[in-house]
């Protein structure tokens, strides 16, 4: 909801008579106002109070080729979190900025959408152009950017809720103006961006460390689990043979899933769910109910048979699955493990046997050929690596998810005064 007007109600002003407000004792060095308690060096704004202006942007005619080309980029809702100023997506030219509605908005102005993704925020490091469905927001001397950067942040959810439309929501300028903003003195925003600017770069920083990792794993599962590549005390003075799947170490064979697994069907849940079981019932969207009886209890990989056919899992422990759920028996000269990293290397579209619904067939998936290490000693070997690197990211995941939360807190008690102590 849009404040318009502070309302004396909401007010302890003495004008009007609130019985709740009245109890209320601001700690020292906190006042009452329409919008809470907050420090006394504080102060309520309207976001019309804070900002010069707020500039929009056009896009110019497709009609036109001249318009468009590699001078200026220009940025639309869909580059929001993928934009790249040295690959945009499109861009415009000077013709074509000068022709238009559009404007070039100079770098470290923040630029937010007023349609679609509502209360989402940009600061870009290059001039940009923009389209109609952003707004670039230049405020006055009072007001750091970053600071603001932020408040868009806490707030997405709010003016998300201000915006109207039955198919694509906006909010319209005077709402965006109206809304409510506390502050303190421009010093202090400053500091106050700074520390959350620095937890943004520890997250950066982990999310790039995820993706490293992740990539590494990547390239070091496709040379182990394909033999280009060997773990010690295996393969010493083996030589390579040329195969129907390529080229695979001589000691290596390939087989038809058949060989290693039987593929078997889950069964409906209805007769054993118990919300207080130990065990899992699970189908291709994960858990769905728990139950004390178990389908299968040995180490098993799971494949969907219809809907999600692509994503495979392990189980170690005992569980149900339903009819959508395939699970597999693996043999005891195979390992569990191993198979399950394989299984992320199948392309299990190219085997859907269904025009519409993906689906597979059991007799279909143990027909598949793979390319596997005699030895169970080295699928193991090469399990426990692609292991080790799972373990690593997740590791990396959990402290990637506490800095995220950490931030959250952070921005409610620095952008809200809380933690304000005078």
């Amino acid at each position: 909801m849009v404040i318009n007007e502070a309302q004396a109600k909401y007010l302890n002003t003495g004008e009007s008579k609130n019985p709740i407000l009245e109890k209320i004792v601001c700690p020292k060095g906190y006042k009452l106002t329409e919008v809470g308690v907050i420090p006394s060096d504080w102060n309520t704004y309207r976001i019309s109070d804070v900002v010069d202006k707020i500039v929009g942007g056009g896009t110019p005619s497709r009609n036109i080729p001249e318009y468009w080309g590699n001078a200026i980029p220009w940025v639309t809702v869909k580059d929001f979190t993928t934009f790249n100023p040295n690959q945009a997506q499109e861009y415009i030219s000077k013709k074509g900025l000068l022709n238009s509605s559009s404007n070039l908005i100079p770098k470290g102005v923040l630029i937010t959408s007023t349609r679609m993704a509502l209360g989402k925020a940009v600061i870009y490091d290059v001039d940009v152009s923009i389209n109609q469905d952003l707004k670039a927001v230049f405020p006055k001397k009072i007001l750091d950017t970053k600071f603001l950067y932020y408040w868009f942040q806490k707030n997405a959810d709010l003016i998300e809720e201000l915006g109207s439309g039955s198919t694509v929501k906006g909010i319209s300028l005077s709402d965006l103006r109206g809304m409510i903003f506390v502050t303190p003195l421009v010093a202090e925003q400053a500091t106050i961006a700074k520390a959350l600017s620095d937890i943004d770069a520890l997250i950066i920083s982990l999310e790039k460390l995820i993706a490293k990792k992740q990539a590494i794993k990547t390239a070091t599962m496709q040379q182990l689990l394909t033999g280009k590549k060997r773990l010690p005390g295996f393969g010493e003075g083996k030589v390579y043979k040329q195969t129907e799947l390529g080229e695979i170490p001589e000691d290596w064979e390939i087989k038809p899933l058949g060989e290693i697994l039987k593929i078997r069907h889950g069964k409906s849940q209805k007769e054993v769910i118990d919300d207080n079981g130990v065990y899992p019932i699970l189908a291709t969207g994960g858990e769905i109910g728990r139950t004390n009886i178990a389908l299968y209890s040995k180490p098993s990989v799971l494949i969907g048979r219809k809907g999600t056919i692509d994503v495979p899992r392990y189980m170690n422990s005992p569980f149900w699955t339903v009819d959508t759920l395939f699970y597999s028996e693996i043999n005891n000269n195979s390992d569990a493990k191993y198979i399950f990293y394989k299984f992320g290397f199948i392309d299990w579209y190219s085997y859907s046997e269904a025009s519409g619904v993906p689906s597979l067939n059991a007799a279909t998936i143990e027909k598949i050929l793979q390319v596997l290490p005699s030895s169970k000693d080295e699928q193991i070997a090469i399990s426990d690596v692609i292991t080790n690197f799972d373990e690593d990211i997740k590791l990396l995941q959990v402290q990637l998810v506490k800095t995220q939360q950490i931030k959250q807190g952070m921005m409610q008690e620095l952008l809200t005064g809380a933690n304000s102590s005078n």
